[in-house]
């Protein structure tokens, strides 16, 4: 990576290398890595994917990702993207994939006062209408992998909400009670250093009080799953000088009910 002096107008970052090569090959200071994994086997071809089931290649792909040596720490890790209507403004957060199915994509989150559920639902207050659509992107690096998906997104009905919740630690149903994410944390003068924490930690203890030696917590009204119902699939593979492998999956509406996907390879 190229540095530069610390002065105005300066790149404090430019052309980044990243902190290892995906595989040995000669690069210049500022070169990022080359993507070589595949290059023995001319990489991601047509026929090496699903030619009909974009869910069941995710899931082929994902098994890999999740296998012990396949250096990914973290397979479910993605990142969800949103967009607030009508100012048309982006945000995006790392989140966990928790379910996959034949409808699509799961994930488990606040939808009262978090920042994803005003893109998505709306506001009372009219400042956001709902934009039901965001993304969601799959990074294996050790793979040299990519997945995008775009959809609809739709809230899971509350009894398998619950299902999921009732595996999580005690803890982390207190917290999913406590927590009003996305709110401003005020500091309490009355506690010495106090930036906003003592708030939160007040929170924690009246649901700790609300909910003692209550076993079943019940799943808030306000917190469960979150299924993208996916349009668009795009599998990536990298690939030297660039050039990488996309394929993309296209939703297509059949009379009858009976939804088709294309499939096609784009250009990098």
């Amino acid at each position: 990576m190229a540095l530069y002096p610390t002065q105005e107008g300066a790149k404090l970052i430019f052309a980044p290398a990243g902190s290892h090569q995906h595989l040995e090959i000669p690069t210049g200071p500022s070169h990022a890595g080359q993507f070589l994994r595949t290059e023995h086997i001319g990489g991601l071809k047509r026929s090496d994917l699903n030619p009909k089931d974009p869910i069941a290649q995710f899931h082929a792909w994902y098994r890999e990702a999740s296998q012990p040596g396949s250096g990914v720490s973290h397979p479910e890790t993605c990142t969800l993207s949103t967009a607030q209507l009508p100012s048309g403004r982006v945000s995006a957060r790392m989140v966990y994939l928790k379910e996959l199915d034949a409808k699509g994509f799961v994930i488990y989150s606040n939808f009262g006062t978090s920042g994803k559920a005003r893109d998505l639902f709306g506001t009372a207050d009219g400042s956001s209408v709902g934009n039901p659509w965001a993304s969601l992107v799959f990074w294996w690096e050790p793979l040299e992998r990519q997945v995008r998906v775009e959809g609809r997104a739709e809230r899971l009905p509350a009894a398998e909400s619950q299902a999921y919740f009732d595996t999580r630690v005690r803890g982390s149903r207190i917290g999913a009670w406590s927590s009003r994410q996305s709110a401003v944390l005020k500091p309490d003068e009355s506690v010495e250093g106090d930036d906003g924490r003592a708030m939160l930690d007040r929170w924690v203890k009246e649901t700790e009080k609300k909910f003692e030696g209550v076993d079943k917590i019940p799943v808030p009204e306000f917190w469960g799953g979150l299924r993208i119902v996916p349009e668009r699939i795009e599998f990536w593979q990298g690939r030297q000088n660039r050039l990488h492998d996309r394929f993309v999956y296209d939703r297509v509406a059949e009379e009858g009910g009976d939804d088709k996907w294309t499939l096609e390879r784009l250009s990098p």
